[in-house]
């Protein structure tokens, strides 16, 4: 009667056990589009044996929970990756649109070519110095002028605001990751109160979306902690959420352009290197942009003191010797030459094409300007070289961060699959382990209706009874 009982036991053990397992698959196939979701696997513990006369009896086995499949070596390298692929992203999208301003609408067309512009400037020059009376000619320089200066503007313009749309992007991502570091502070909270010693299940899983999240907004270090909690740096290694609470990162005006501050000390140089998006559109806005609009500034600052020093050097058409006045707007100092530059001059008579001193019909000083197309005026090179070698630089850097970042992301994919492989849900899988569950639930059920005969037959034993 006793072994019976056990028997009982054992099978009653074994079909909750079961019933558990079907239950776990059952929610691991409802939450299969769950990206977030990580998959559980039935906690299987054996039974506590009995020993009589010296032999060991098993006593079945429970379920003691679902388990689940995340490895968090993995998912931290995952996250590191991330955080460099989306820093690349961010600087290659910023590095192809500044490319952009200098491409020309189509190859056929001058229009916002700056190289062109610089050539057919002088080339109006090389003109006007064998015509120097000739009012066409002169005409021609002045629109030649304002379509060089009217292009280098706009191009300056156009990156200025891009920093502009920079500095905006990178406060609206700075107030993503004070809301995450807020969520992750509250979550890990939970999970302390709730599982400190285990698995938290669904809340781990909430715990590593908002780390992944975090992750690909800005450079981070996870430091895991006592009773399943975590602490949250930068790279740098200020400090963002730490168990139970977070710390907001501030922002401030500095020469118009907004830093960041956490605990008082301006962040704003560590986070551009920490990674992330965040990490990208910094590094974009304060070193890729000003690099590539002081560059400009210079080759509009060289053009036109030199231009307007010749031109203040000659004779102009009405005979004013030596004070022919500026073609271009003198600027005071290089930066900020770019989007200032502008043509100020109107009348064409006072292109000074001749030299100090001589007859309107020399064209001596038009050469000289003219000549400035071949020399060296600009950083040690003439002014179409300086502004190929800027281009070709720029188009470089693209190049370079587009194979970095196309490796990046090969290697994101990479490691995401084998997440994915682990704690991703298969379908395939989890109907193999319903079939599985199901056969053993059915089989146990037979063996309790073996023994609830058997135990029938015991009880009833000596008296006529039919049992079903």
């Amino acid at each position: 009667m006793g072994t019976i009982s056990s028997a009982l036991n054992i099978i009653t053990s074994a079909l909750d056990a079961d019933q558990e397992a079907l239950n776990i698959t059952a929610n691991n196939v409802a939450n299969a589009s769950n990206e977030s979701y990580t998959r559980e696997v039935p906690n299987w513990s054996e039974n506590q044996p009995i020993y009589i006369n010296g032999s060991s009896y098993g006593q079945g086995v429970t379920v003691t929970g679902a388990v689940s499949q995340r490895d968090l070596v993995l998912n931290q390298r995952l996250d590191q990756q991330q955080q460099q692929s989306a820093s690349s992203t961010a600087l290659l999208t910023a590095l192809t649109t500044l490319q952009d301003t200098f491409t020309p609408a189509s190859s056929s067309s001058s229009t916002g070519n700056i190289g062109n512009d610089i050539t057919n400037f002088f080339d109006a020059y090389s003109q006007l110095e064998s015509s120097s009376t000739s009012n066409a000619d002169r005409q021609g320089v002045l629109s030649a002028a304002t379509t060089l200066a009217g292009d280098i503007s706009s191009a300056a313009a156009s990156i200025n605001a891009q920093q502009s749309s920079l500095d905006q992007s990178a406060v609206t991502v700075v107030a993503q990751v004070n809301a995450l570091t807020t969520s992750l502070a509250q979550v890990t909270k939970q999970i302390q109160s709730l599982s400190p010693n285990q698995d938290a299940g669904s809340l781990e899983d909430e715990r590593q979306a908002d780390l992944s999240q975090l992750s690909q907004l800005i450079g981070i270090n996870q430091i895991t902690t006592e009773q399943n909690g975590l602490s949250i740096t930068t790279t740098g290694g200020q400090l963002l959420a730490s168990e139970g609470a977070s710390f907001q990162i501030t922002s401030g005006d500095v020469n118009g352009v907004t830093h960041f501050y956490l605990g008082g000390t301006d962040i704003t140089s560590a986070l551009a290197s920490g990674g992330g998006q965040l990490g990208g559109l910094l590094t974009a806005r304060d070193q890729s942009i000003p690099t590539t609009l002081a560059s400009l500034d210079q080759l509009a600052y060289g053009i036109a003191t030199q231009v307007n020093t010749i031109n203040n050097a000659g004779t102009d058409l009405d005979g004013d010797n030596g004070n022919a006045g500026n073609i271009f707007n003198a600027p005071t100092q290089v930066a900020g030459s770019a989007a200032a530059m502008q043509v100020v001059m109107t009348d064409p008579n006072k292109i000074a094409a001749a030299g100090l001193g001589l007859g309107s019909g020399d064209g001596s000083n038009a050469t000289k300007v003219a000549n400035l197309a071949n020399q060296n005026i600009i950083n040690g090179q003439t002014p179409s070289n300086f502004y190929s070698n800027l281009v070709s630089t720029l188009g470089a850097t693209v190049s370079e961060t587009t194979t970095e970042n196309t490796a990046l992301t090969a290697s994101v994919s990479q490691l995401q699959t084998q997440v994915n492989s682990l704690s991703g849900v298969s379908l395939n899988d989890e109907a193999s382990n319903l079939e599985e569950f199901q056969r053993s639930y059915q089989a146990g059920s037979e063996v309790f209706t073996i023994l609830n005969t058997i135990m029938a037959s015991a009880v009833n034993l000596g008296v006529e009874t039919a049992v079903s």
